[in-house]
């Protein structure tokens, strides 16, 4: 199997385990992002206007940038005791229960049905109770809105905000080249409920401190370019003191997806317990998530990502660079 899409019977029966069911948590991956947080709060509003009682619940907690999807919703962040009662765990823009952290064993032992909403690549066995997934969709916020429109419930202003949000964090604010019809219907929709564009873009992007540049400054100090210019890669260290921590690689991703040549773009980040996350993006066919699959990583065939434990950033550095080159060689001998 190397990808799963919900066919109509599968959509339909996750659509009635949301309508039958009372009891609702709502979960997202470690380091939650736009997209799953928008789409946290888009079915949030969607299930209490139905008359459910629902939770949402992460390992960690609303980043600041988007502190304005907690107005009128609630965001709790797992504290290793018991989940909320719940009837449904909804897996919001994930596909492993590991991606949930400390929350994935409590998870698996709870006696709830699990439903999976989500867009990314699945290349296992199904193992959960329901699901509505499609590859193809730009922003998990996107099925919600699809869920809304099926279950008869008009997105408000809250769910709205939850939907643009969703967009503009998986489509790089309508620049990727997953934009496509249904990302600028849902886009005008959410401005025509109320969603003030400029407002958002302020809180995301325009809210850095003033640090932010120094540690994009050191990221990019390490930068250096492979197969004739079209692997860029940057690996960084844990900052030393005096030295500037850089939390988001986003504003580095985009640098280097800039320059002309470049095709594939790997930035990788030493975390304070030693393990290093690896952000892979690629604008071409070359398909990062079946690079990253190779090391237990996971995504979209041109943004994916994977975290490695037991090796240091040097290590880790050299194997992806090899096995990156490798794929170089093979797309180059293909085009022969």
């Amino acid at each position: 199997m190397t990808s799963f899409v919900s066919d109509a019977g599968a959509c339909a029966a996750a659509l009635e385990l949301l309508r039958e069911s009372q009891r609702f948590v709502l979960c997202g991956h470690e380091r939650p992002d736009g997209d799953v947080l928008g789409a946290q709060a888009a079915l949030h509003s969607v299930l209490e206007r139905l008359g459910k009682s629902v939770s949402i619940i992460n390992s960690d907690p609303l980043p600041s940038q988007l502190d304005y999807l907690g107005e009128g919703t609630t965001y709790r962040v797992y504290d290793g005791g018991q989940l909320p009662a719940h009837d449904v765990a909804v897996m919001l823009d994930f596909n492993e229960l590991e991606r949930t952290g400390p929350m994935a064993k409590p998870l698996a032992a709870a006696r709830s049905r699990k439903l999976v909403i989500d867009h990314h690549i699945f290349e296992s066995q199904p193992w959960w109770d329901a699901a509505y997934i499609d590859v193809r969709a730009a922003a998990t916020g996107l099925l919600v809105r699809r869920i809304a429109r099926d279950l008869g419930v008009p997105l408000d202003l809250r769910a709205a905000h939850g939907v643009y949000t969703s967009i503009v964090a998986d489509t790089g604010w309508f620049k990727y080249s997953n934009t496509d019809a249904e990302t600028f219907a849902a886009a005008s929709e959410a401005v025509h409920l109320g969603v003030e564009p400029a407002r958002l873009y302020n809180s995301i992007y325009q809210r850095q401190s003033r640090q932010h540049p120094l540690g994009i400054s050191r990221a990019l100090s390490r930068l250096e370019y492979y197969a004739d210019g079209r692997l860029a890669v940057v690996d960084l260290p844990q900052a030393r003191e005096g030295e500037v921590e850089l939390t988001d690689g986003d504003d580095v991703l985009d640098l280097l997806r800039a320059v002309a040549r470049v095709e594939v773009v790997l930035f990788l980040r030493e975390q304070k317990d030693g393990a290093v996350k690896l952000s892979a993006r690629s604008k071409t066919d070359f398909n990062v998530h079946s690079l990253v699959r190779r090391f237990g990583g996971g995504g979209h065939a041109k943004a994916s990502g994977a975290t490695f434990t037991g090796a240091g950033i040097a290590d880790v550095r050299a194997r992806l660079v090899a096995a990156a080159l490798e794929v170089f060689a093979e797309r180059g001998a293909a085009a022969r």
